[in-house]
C-alpha cells in the first residue's frame, strides 16, 4: 500500500468556540474556523488552489461545495462537499491531503462545521425505520448501552465496577476540558456526580454521553516540502486510514460487541503508513471518538493502546490521563466539545496540532512529536485514524 507518510504538512488551522452558538449562522461558523487557520498559516484565500468542506446539513445552506464557496467568496475556486457520517471532519482532511500528495495542488483548505443547534437535532433520535423490528426506536446511546453491558459481561465486570469504570473516563474528560477556552461544556465532574446522574439507557447516564453542539474547524495543507516557507513549526501527516463496513456490526455474523472491525482496520492501515508498530510506546497522545464513555473505552483495545479485555487496568492506573504515559483527549474529547459532526475530526486534529507545535497552553505535554485523532460513526461502521508528526523521517 502506498504511503502518505511526509508528503503533507498542516501549515495553519482554526477551530471555533463549540457551544449553542445561536448568535451565529453556517456562514459565521465558516468564516471564523478559515480565518483562525488563513492566520495561523500566514496566507489569504487568493493563495488557495482547492477546498473542502465537511457537513452533513448542507442540504439547508446550499448543496456541494457552494456552502463553503459562498461564505469564502472562493471564486472559480475547485471545492467539494464531503460526507461520512461521524468520520466526516476528517474525510474532507483525507481528501485534501490526497489532492496534495497526488501532486494536483501545493495548497489547500480542508473545512468541517455543523450548526445542530438550529436544526432542532435530537439527541436521542426517534427511530431511523431501516428495518421494521430490529431497528424500532434504536438510538445512539441504546446501542452503545448494549455494547458497555456485553463488554461488562464478558470481562467479568459487576455492573457497580463496570459503571464505575467508564464513569472514571468521564471525570478525565470534564477535567481536561474544563481549562479550554472553546470548549462547550468547561465543568468538572467528580465521580459521584456521574454514577448518581440520570440514566439515559442504563447503564449510560447523562455523563456518559456527548451533547450536540454547534462548531467548526479547519485545516490549511500544502506539499511538505514547502511546509517551512509558511512556519518553522508545520506538522506532517504520517498516515490516514480510513474503513467502512457495508454491514451493520450488530447483523455481522460473529460480532462480539466488545469492538469495532473498522476501528481496527483503519488503525492497521494508518499505523502501517507512519511505521507504527507499538502505539502504546510510539504515541505522545491521542484524540479519540468519546461520543460515549463506553466508545472510549473500547477504543483503547481496538486501536491497541491496551490488550483486548485489559482497558481496565491501565483505565485505574491513570494510563490516560493528561499526566499518563499515553494522554487521551487531552482537549477534554466529545464530552467536554460537543459533537458537531462535520466538525468534530479536524477538532480533534486541531488540538494534536497545538501539542505538537507546544502551544497547548495548560493542557500542554512534555516533548509531544506523534500524535493521532480518530473518530467512529455510522451504524457504527465507519471510522477514520490519522497519525501526525512534528518532523519528518
Amino acid at each position: 500500500m502506498e504511503s502518505i507518510r511526509d508528503k503533507v504538512a498542516i501549515i495553519g488551522m482554526g477551530c471555533t468556540r463549540f457551544g449553542e452558538l445561536w448568535d451565529k449562522g453556517p456562514e459565521d461558523v465558516i468564516i471564523d474556523a478559515a480565518y483562525e487557520a488563513y492566520e495561523d498559516a500566514g496566507i489569504g484565500p487568493n493563495d488557495l488552489q482547492a477546498a473542502w468542506l465537511g457537513t452533513m446539513s448542507a442540504h439547508w445552506i446550499g448543496m456541494g461545495g457552494l456552502g463553503l464557496a459562498e461564505p469564502l467568496k472562493l471564486k472559480h475556486l475547485p471545492v467539494s462537499r464531503v460526507e461520512n457520517y461521524c468520520a466526516t471532519g476528517h474525510e474532507a482532511l483525507r481528501n485534501a491531503s490526497f489532492a496534495i500528495a497526488s501532486g494536483m495542488y501545493d495548497i489547500v483548505l480542508a473545512l468541517g462545521f455543523e450548526k445542530l443547534k438550529d436544526t432542532g437535532f435530537p439527541g436521542l433520535g426517534a427511530g431511523r425505520g431501516m428495518h421494521p423490528v430490529l431497528e424500532m426506536r434504536r438510538t445512539a446511546p441504546g446501542s452503545f448501552a448494549l455494547i458497555a453491558t456485553r463488554y461488562f459481561h464478558t470481562y467479568g465486570l459487576s455492573r457497580e465496577e463496570g459503571k464505575k469504570l467508564i464513569a472514571k473516563i468521564a471525570v478525565k474528560n470534564h477535567k481536561n476540558g474544563a481549562g479550554h477556552p472553546k470548549a462547550h461544556l468547561r465543568r468538572e465532574v467528580t465521580l459521584e456526580q456521574v454514577l448518581s446522574a440520570p440514566i439515559i439507557a442504563y447503564p449510560l447516564g447523562l455523563f456518559d454521553c456527548c451533547g450536540n453542539s454547534d462548531g467548526g474547524a479547519a485545516a490549511i495543507l500544502c506539499r511538505a516540502d514547502l511546509a517551512k516557507k509558511f512556519r518553522p513549526d508545520p506538522v506532517y501527516i504520517k498516515g490516514i486510514g480510513f474503513s467502512v463496513n457495508p454491514i451493520m456490526p450488530h447483523y455481522e455474523p460473529g460480532f462480539d460487541w466488545t469492538g469495532f472491525e473498522v476501528s481496527r482496520v483503519a488503525s492497521s492501515a494508518a499505523y502501517e503508513q507512519a511505521g507504527i508498530k507499538n502505539p502504546r510506546k510510539e504515541l505522545d497522545l491521542a484524540e479519540v471518538h468519546d461520543c460515549f464513555t463506553i466508545t472510549e473505552l473500547v477504543i483503547y483495545e481496538d486501536l491497541g493502546f491496551s490488550p483486548k479485555g485489559r482497558a481496565r487496568e491501565d483505565i485505574e492506573a491513570g494510563s490516560f490521563e493528561i499526566t499518563g504515559d499515553l494522554p487521551v483527549n487531552t482537549d477534554g474529547g466529545l464530552k467536554s466539545f460537543g459533537h458537531p459532526v462535520g466538525a468534530s475530526g479536524l477538532r480533534m486534529t486541531y488540538e494534536v496540532y497545538k501539542q505538537l507545535q507546544g502551544k497547548a497552553g495548560s493542557r500542554q505535554l512534555k516533548n509531544a512529536r506523534r500524535g493521532l485523532s480518530q473518530t467512529l460513526g455510522g451504524h457504527p461502521n465507519v471510522c477514520a485514524v490519522a497519525v501526525f508528526g512534528n518532523e519528518t523521517g
